[in-house]
């Protein structure tokens, strides 16, 4: 199977891949802090629209910043293509699937630590059994046992019934003492079952937004990255049609996405709150563009200097993300090195300096961890 004819090497990992990863991860870290200081000291209509796409939708609707994490599931799925066919070529099924098992289960374990494990006030019935690390894990789980599964039409009719049945119960199954379906925060059905089921601690209050329900179309989220990551993979198309192929998938499914939430027949608002199946086609939608444009840029291109500090974060994005927790946010160093008095300066802007510095600390930590070989492997 070669491919010699757009200059790829199969044993080379795709560096837009890593890069978008880490632009996705580097949004979480602080530089959303950073936009929204600068929109803080200027008038700028274009700084105010960004610093409101930096903002997510209090409930239907959609923001840039609601992208950062289903991209982050779907990158997810892009990349199990590659290792896990690199594991069963090298070690086979057995191996593949013990490793999908192992790596998980620390991923939910580390999202138990992350929000506090033990130590939440009231012992473990205050765990978060539910979050972004558990939710990245159980995709994992279920989306790679999957694609070791399933052919590529297997996955697509999984997916399907993902979205779909997820639709029709919030559509048709009637909510106890609330009455008809419906996709109200708080009545809805996904919140009902968090609300009466889920143990621990939950981020709303009675439920949350990575909830019990709302993990089955998540897991669909996955599957679509794992469809891009096949696309990728399969060397023997041109570089233009695997661009091209993107593109395609992209728009369609932001269409469908679209026109899922206006269709009045079929209501399903875009709502990353419950991860409606319309919002998993139109983040998915906006994922796989944007893959394309990167790929065509990064991998096809040759240009991809100018996104190293993105790579250098993306090849250790759960590793700055929990360090940022156990430090209780890269800020808390800024305010350590450098005295309170600098921010209260009359000729310093403090919250932009120091939004800016908050930027550069997980850089400059992805950079030496980078440079150093420091890889954490879960």
């Amino acid at each position: 199977m070669s491919h010699a004819n757009d200059g790829f090497n199969t044993g080379k990992r795709f560096v837009s891949i890593d890069a978008l990863r880490g632009f996705d991860m580097f949004w979480i870290l602080g530089a959303s802090g950073l936009a929204k200081a600068f929109a803080l000291n200027t008038e700028n209509r274009y700084a105010q629209i960004l610093s409101d796409q930096l903002t997510h939708v209090p409930w239907a609707g959609f923001h840039f910043y609601d992208l950062i994490f289903p991209l982050f599931v779907f990158l997810m799925g892009v990349s199990t293509v590659f290792s896990l066919d690199n594991m069963v070529d090298q070690k086979g099924m057995r191996p593949a699937f013990w490793r999908i098992i192992r790596r998980s289960i620390v991923l939910y374990i580390l999202g138990l630590l992350y929000h506090g494990g033990l130590s939440r006030d009231g012992g473990p019935e205050m765990f978060r059994y539910v979050g972004v690390l558990h939710r990245i894990a159980i995709c994992y789980l279920f989306g790679a046992i999957l694609y070791l599964s399933f052919r590529w039409k297997g996955l697509l009719f999984i997916t399907v019934l993902l979205l779909g049945g997820y639709w029709a119960a919030l559509s048709f199954i009637e909510v106890p003492g609330h009455g008809a379906p419906n996709f109200n925060e708080g009545t809805n059905l996904a919140n009902y079952i968090d609300a009466q089921y889920l143990p621990g601690y939950k981020w709303d209050g009675d439920w949350d937004p990575e909830g019990l329900l709302s993990t089955l179309p998540a897991i669909a989220t996955g599957l679509l990255g794992i469809f891009c990551g096949l696309i990728l993979r399969n060397y023997e198309l041109s570089a233009g049609v695997r661009i091209g192929s993107l593109l395609l998938i992209g728009g369609l499914c932001l269409a469908a996405g679209y026109g899922w939430h206006v269709a009045p027949q079929l209501t399903c608002p875009v709502i990353k709150k419950l991860w409606t199946p319309s919002f998993v086609l139109y983040a998915g939608g906006w994922s796989f563009l944007t893959v394309a444009v990167c790929h065509a840029i990064m991998d096809v291109g040759k240009f991809s200097i100018w996104a190293r500090p993105f790579v250098w974060i993306g090849m250790n994005p759960i590793t700055l993300y929990m360090a940022s927790n156990l430090i209780g946010g890269y800020g808390n160093i800024v305010r350590r090195l450098v005295h309170s008095y600098v921010f209260e300066m009359p000729t310093v802007n403090g919250p932009l300096l120091m939004a800016v510095l908050q930027a550069l600390v997980p850089i400059l930590f992805a950079w030496i961890l980078y440079k150093n070989k420091c890889f954490l492997r879960v």
